[in-house]
């Protein structure tokens, strides 16, 4: 109990819930972070390593992307600690929404994060009877897909072109790396060669694949499809370790994959001059102060990576709606969003003096405790 008593500071979490299941093996969490600004809203994961801190660490980075966003959601997270390739997956994600019935969607709605795809989303509706349980449901059942639909990567390349614009970096024939080509990364990466960048590294489990002169990223995403991520081994060409994707000459890096991947260390030798955080909390704040003093360019992880809570917030409109969201609208409104709230923090951060960590994680607080005290959740 003081561990999890530990977790909590004037924020959150309001709402910490661990369940458990004897027959299926089932242990998870959800955590309900703060909902000033309305109801618990974030994805859901399943990994084998899933701890308490590491759920309660990422709803909080929730409440700051519903935030930063300005829109009224609040941040929450859950996670099962267990094996996303078991075949007994399907019986412990119901028997973990099962323990939560009094939870979803009453107070929290659950979203899609690593581990889960599309049709687990159905699951959760499935397995409570209510639409509304979940978002990110496959497009059969009226659902907005998006990570089928690639939107918070289509962001994250948003977040990059406005960042690249602020630096007076032209991004068509800028050289980008970027970490992962999961969810995120391989979206980001399409939608970057859309905008004419030239990419010259992807990484997976299985390796780093970098050509100085540019990667074919049709064919990558194309073999993605048939082999996923031993798709940088499918390809050809030069294999470096994983991380050296991190370190490669580019003008922009993308690190899409896990969390806490730069540190100090690593920071002090990346080579692009602009970093856009895809993943979740990428960097810790010695890194964020390294690349700061080097003249980096850094877009946080909770504005660059915003346009999945953009897509969700629709979904989260049309859960009981017999019309499907347009995706078009939603991908225009991911552009404006990620445009609008780089170009914010950047300009920010700047005047202030500080990183555009502490710029951005300064804009979000503010709306919080705003919400807080009218409220009257904040203590004076």
């Amino acid at each position: 109990m003081s561990d999890v008593l530990a977790l909590m500071d004037e924020w959150g979490p309001e709402r910490v819930v661990c369940v458990s299941d004897a027959r299926t093996g089932m242990r998870g969490v959800l955590v309900i972070d703060n909902t000033a600004l309305g109801m618990g809203k974030g994805g859901m994961r399943m990994s084998p390593a899933v701890t308490v801190a590491e759920v309660a660490r990422l709803a909080r980075v929730m409440t700051y992307k519903w935030a930063g966003a300005d829109l009224f959601f609040g941040g929450a997270k859950a996670g099962i600690a267990a094996d996303p390739a078991s075949p007994d997956r399907e019986a412990v994600l119901r028997a973990f929404v099962r323990a939560l019935a009094q939870e979803i969607p009453a107070r929290y709605v659950a979203g899609l994060d690593m581990g889960l795809t599309e049709r687990d989303a159905a699951i959760v509706q499935d397995e409570l009877g209510d639409r509304g349980a979940a978002v990110g449901t496959p497009h059969a059942l009226g659902g907005m897909p998006y990570d089928e639909l690639g939107v918070t990567g289509y962001g994250v390349a948003e977040a990059a072109d406005a960042a690249a614009r602020d630096a007076g970096l032209e991004l068509s024939g800028a050289r980008v790396a970027v970490q992962g080509f999961g969810a995120v990364g391989h979206a980001a990466a399409r939608r970057l060669a859309e905008l004419g960048a030239t990419v010259v590294a992807v990484s997976t489990v299985h390796g780093a694949l970098h050509d100085p002169d540019g990667l074919d990223v049709a064919r990558l995403l194309a073999l993605r499809g048939e082999a996923g991520d031993a798709a940088v081994k499918e390809y050809g060409g030069r294999l470096l370790d994983v991380g050296a994707e991190l370190l490669v000459p580019a003008d922009v890096l993308v690190p899409a994959a896990l969390q806490d991947v730069i540190g100090e260390d690593v920071a002090g030798r990346i080579q692009a001059r602009i970093v856009v955080e895809g993943a979740n909390l990428p960097t810790d704040r010695a890194a964020q102060r390294v690349l700061a003093a080097r003249g980096v360019t850094v877009v946080p992880d909770f504005v660059a990576n915003a346009g999945g809570v953009v897509a969700a917030g629709y979904a989260m409109d049309a859960r009981y709606s017999a019309f499907r969201p347009d995706p078009g609208a939603v991908f225009a409104a991911v552009s404006s969003k990620m445009r609008d709230n780089t170009a914010k923090v950047l300009a920010a951060a700047r005047a202030q003096g500080t990183t555009t960590h502490e710029a951005a994680l300064a804009l979000a607080q503010e709306r919080v405790r705003a919400a807080m005290e009218l409220k009257g959740r904040w203590r004076r």
